[in-house]
């Protein structure tokens, strides 16, 4: 595709400036470099799995064979990008929480929201609603209408909601500077490295435990995949997708689709894996904007309103499905036009504001953020505008690494 000549917009930049400016400004302009956790490599991994499983003849979609391909598809991750390799070479860290006491937790109990969108929570009986179309999530896992917070709402960017940190309140940056880890963060970055079986490793060994750890946490997750789902029975349309349309003739959107299933009879439902847990209500949200902007691609590109928007998240396996309708589409169209409106004055006025949060605790830029005590470099004078106005993604694989906390 062509570079486009006015603005556009991705899931991924439009997660970035609605959950904070001034992480926009960081990725988007001055463009940052980031180092992705072992928790969003491996859910790069699992990806790449489930794409490639789908090569294979219905009859041969096993979970045996799922397993068989994570070493050979870590290898080829590795081979596009070297440096994911350092990753295992040191332990990482322990961090410190808001209170100072040790912020890593049992393993495996929450994960990234910048990887999916998803911090676990055992509430997940209830319905929950969307107010800007009544529509609902359900849980085809569980045959019934449920949602990842007891009684919750969940709220709908679309229609103006509010999609801030998880119940349970929000962690604020120490006074006076200071970074800060989410426990949830150091967690996952722990359940992913397989910390809690690696205690009594020798440390000559350490990298190749943690590594062959890595790999079979992988296998782990893609239980849960075909928990939820028989891959023998589907033959997906389209995988790994980019899609994109022009919307109001001024803003390009564009996205990859995990998975787009077609019935016979033409129906659309646009699939997302999850390698996460299923998220309280605010990061349930902000996964579901994401399938919004797929949906609304695929209705002004072939005209058709997708069925279902399906989340497959493979920790807790679980499917939740919401089925979006064309007003709500229609109103999601008008809202991404603000947002880019929104993004196209604070290029021109230069002001990027942090949005402070419980995601400031995933951030890897913290140390440049007035939130805690830094400042950000300057504003780089030199960019072409092209570089500011395009949006464009880089290759798949290095944007899954970087995928955005809506999921």
């Amino acid at each position: 595709m062509a570079a486009p000549s006015g603005p556009s917009l991705s899931p991924s930049r439009a997660a970035d400036f609605k959950t904070c400016p001034l992480l926009f400004r960081f990725r988007t302009v001055d463009k940052l470099p980031e180092t992705p956790s072992a928790d969003q490599v491996r859910g790069t991994l699992i990806h790449a799995v489930l794409e490639r499983l789908f090569d294979l003849p219905a009859a041969d979609r096993t979970p045996e064979a799922a397993a068989a391909l994570v070493a050979p598809e870590w290898e080829k991750l590795v081979a596009q990008e070297p440096e994911l390799a350092s990753l295992f070479a040191a332990e990482p860290p322990v961090a410190a929480g808001p209170s100072g006491s040790p912020a890593a937790r049992s393993a495996g109990t929450q994960t990234d929201p910048a990887t999916d969108g998803g911090v676990s929570d055992p509430a997940t009986d209830g319905e929950l609603s969307n107010p800007a179309a009544g529509g609902r999530l359900s849980d085809p896992a569980a045959g019934g209408q449920s949602g990842p917070a007891a009684g919750g709402q969940l709220s709908d960017p679309a229609a103006g909601g509010q999609s801030g940190p998880a119940a349970g309140g929000q962690q604020s940056p120490a006074a006076g500077g200071g970074l800060m880890r989410d426990p949830a963060a150091v967690a996952a970055e722990a359940d992913a490295t397989g910390q809690a079986a690696l205690v009594d490793v020798p440390s000559g060994a350490a990298e190749a435990a943690r590594i062959a750890a890595f790999l079979s946490g992988a296998r782990d997750l893609l239980a849960g995949y075909f928990a939820v789902e028989d891959p023998r029975r589907l033959e997906p349309a389209e995988r790994e997708s980019l899609i994109s349309t022009m919307i109001g003739d001024e803003l390009l959107l564009r996205g990859y689709i995990d998975r787009l299933d077609v019935s016979p009879a033409g129906d659309l439902r646009v699939v997302d894996y999850k390698t996460g847990g299923a998220p309280r209500q605010a990061f349930e949200g902000r996964a579901l904007f994401q399938l919004k902007f797929y949906a609304l691609v695929l209705w002004r590109t072939r005209g058709v309103v997708p069925r279902a928007l399906r989340l497959l998240y493979l920790k807790d396996a679980e499917a939740l499905d919401y089925s979006p309708e064309a007003g709500e589409l229609e109103r999601f169209e008008r809202t991404l036009l603000a947002l880019s409106q929104a993004i196209e004055r604070a290029k021109r006025d230069r002001d990027f504001r942090p949005k402070p949060s419980r995601l400031c605790g995933w951030c890897s830029h913290q140390s440049l953020c007035p939130e805690f005590g830094g400042t950000p470099p300057p504003y780089p004078e030199t960019a072409a505008i092209t570089d500011l106005t395009s949006g464009a993604e880089p290759d798949r694989v290095a944007t899954l690494l970087r995928d955005d906390p809506l999921g």
